[in-house]
């Protein structure tokens, strides 16, 4: 079963996946097979589980977006890991490819973000507006090459497309990002922004879990930033 090759962290409680570029974490209108589905069918075959298996989506990445997402394979996980999540308890990092500028070598960038649902667009606006929520990142360039930066950007909260829109604002678009402003797509749809690593305090062993997702393999451009 392919699943099992993404699979980063597995126990009775949690089950950590590296998404592919491409893969759709929860149903929507294309009809593709979610990533939440392939689990619980994951579940049903490996544990020979009758009936409706449970698996639970703590957080979601974007469709074009690679790396780590965190499921709960009890309820009693989900709940908890839900409100990690809520208190900021759960340290999320990002890698972002982003087009060469002149911008500075770390920020801090607070913005206000309202979600578009007509063209699933977050629009962004540098002070409090209604209906915006507060989005705050802090990014530092770790690599420059002839045409590009890599990105590391921690994330304070997990607004709807954050770091896409944050990085856009500051003329920093995402590498095949269309939707905010990056000039062509990727050939394959993705964009260039992985979920390489995440860190928290286990919610029942208590055990801290500390993991990183690799690049995407099939693409030189990721490659080339870890050589």
């Amino acid at each position: 079963m392919f699943l099992e090759n993404q699979i980063l962290f597995e126990d009775n409680h949690i089950l950590i996946i590296n998404k592919k570029a491409g893969q759709i974490v929860q149903g929507d209108k294309t009809g593709d097979v979610p990533l939440i589905d392939e689990i619980k069918a994951y579940i049903k075959k490996k544990y020979f589980k009758p009936g409706n298996v449970f698996a639970g989506l703590v957080h979601r990445i974007d469709r074009p977006t690679s790396g780590i997402v965190v499921f709960a394979k009890t309820s009693k996980a989900l709940s908890r890991l839900t409100e990690m999540l809520k208190k900021r308890e759960i340290k999320k990092t990002y890698w972002a490819v982003v087009k060469k500028g002149e911008i500075p070598n770390s920020q801090r960038l607070v913005h206000y973000l309202k979600k578009n649902e007509k063209n699933n667009k977050s629009i962004i606006f540098k002070h409090e507006t209604q209906g915006a929520k507060e989005a705050i990142l802090t990014y530092k360039i770790i690599k420059t090459s002839d045409h590009y930066q890599l990105l590391e950007v921690d994330l304070e909260t997990g607004r709807h497309h954050q770091i896409r829109a944050q990085l856009s604002s500051i003329k920093a678009p995402i590498k095949g990002d269309l939707k905010y402003g990056f000039d062509r797509s990727n050939p394959d749809g993705s964009i260039h922004l992985l979920a390489r690593k995440i860190e928290f305090c286990h919610p029942v062993t208590k055990k801290i879990i500390s993991l990183e997702a690799p690049v995407p393999d099939n693409d030189n451009l990721w490659k080339s930033f870890i050589d």
